[in-house]
């Protein structure tokens, strides 16, 4: 028995139109008109014989019906996409595309990768470090490492760590004229601000430290200077565990206190449903839960 389909080279435009409820971001999406956006879901709705979208002036929203069909297409179009990039894994076996954010890439991942490639020879890795989420899809990423609360849809996600945030700095502070030693003595060293949702305030709150300006100091919107800036002993860093974790090892880094906060936030190894049959994919997810657990046993900072 024959199936029964709508216009297929449309569905991209209803998935599109559905998720931004717009259809001038899904025209945006899809590098086509606004009209060509219209014109698909008219034709859909022609065929099915049922309204998908109420239209207004400004905006449009989807009908029950709309809504129900919207979340079956959008998993039926995942499906696909997951099974083209299987289908043509075999024309990029020996490139891995992976996405992850620059400082988990130049703190942690990058100092670890060598480990990777001498046990996987034929296998290329390819960073992007845009700070989005990636779409494996569009931008023919394999696996990424994301670092939030989970949840993620349409795609596979496993939890890989979670992480502390501490005062690091180099052991260059633990002497000299003011030497670190207890939490007070912080009123004698800069403070090193990242970008990161536990900043200095609350970690001072928590240490019971009211006489010390949480905002003093310097401040950088990428980690990875941040980090580089305590190596050097510009000051003490309030450090993030996974991206410290390497510096920590080798003693550029030291912890100069117990306190320690637990981050809301953790990290997953995110790709979609069917990658793993893949090889590349999974030698790298694998590899990745291998050296978390490395890191977890010579830090003992990230679980």
């Amino acid at each position: 028995m024959p199936r029964r389909l709508p216009p297929l080279t449309a569905l991209p435009a209803f998935d599109a139109a559905a998720r931004h409820l717009s259809f001038t971001k899904a025209a945006a999406e899809l590098h086509v008109t606004h009209g060509a956006v219209s014109r698909a879901i008219r034709n859909i709705e022609d065929r099915l014989g049922i309204r998908l979208f109420e239209r207004g002036t400004r905006s449009v929203r989807l009908t029950p019906a709309g809504a129900a069909y919207a979340a079956e297409i959008g998993a039926a179009l995942d499906r696909i996409g997951a099974a083209t990039i299987v289908a043509t894994a075999p024309h990029s076996a020996g490139v891995l595309n992976v996405s992850t954010s620059d400082g988990f890439a130049g703190r942690w991942l990058v100092p670890r990768l060598h480990r990777f490639h001498r046990a996987n020879r034929d296998i290329d890795v390819r960073l992007s470090t845009s700070g989005l989420h990636a779409d494996f899809i569009r931008d023919g990423i394999d696996i990424a490492i994301r670092y939030g609360a989970g949840g993620y849809e349409g795609v596979v996600s496993e939890f890989l760590a979670e992480e502390e945030v501490s005062p690091v700095c180099s052991p260059e502070l633990l002497q000299g004229e003011h030497p670190l030693r207890q939490p007070s003595d912080l009123r004698h060293h800069r403070l090193i601000h990242d970008n990161f949702r536990i900043d200095w305030a609350t970690w001072l709150q928590r240490a019971g430290l009211d006489d010390i300006n949480p905002d003093s100091g310097v401040r950088f919107d990428s980690a990875t200077y941040a980090v580089e800036a305590a190596v050097h002993g510009e000051g003490v860093l309030l450090g993030r565990s996974a991206l410290v974790s390497a510096d920590l090892a080798a003693g550029r880094l030291v912890r100069p206190f117990d306190l320690a906060l637990r981050s809301t936030s953790k990290y997953y190894i995110v790709y979609p449903d069917g990658a793993l049959r893949q090889r590349k994919v999974k030698a790298f997810r694998d590899w990745l839960f291998s050296e978390m657990t490395v890191g977890q046993k010579d830090t003992g900072s990230i679980r």
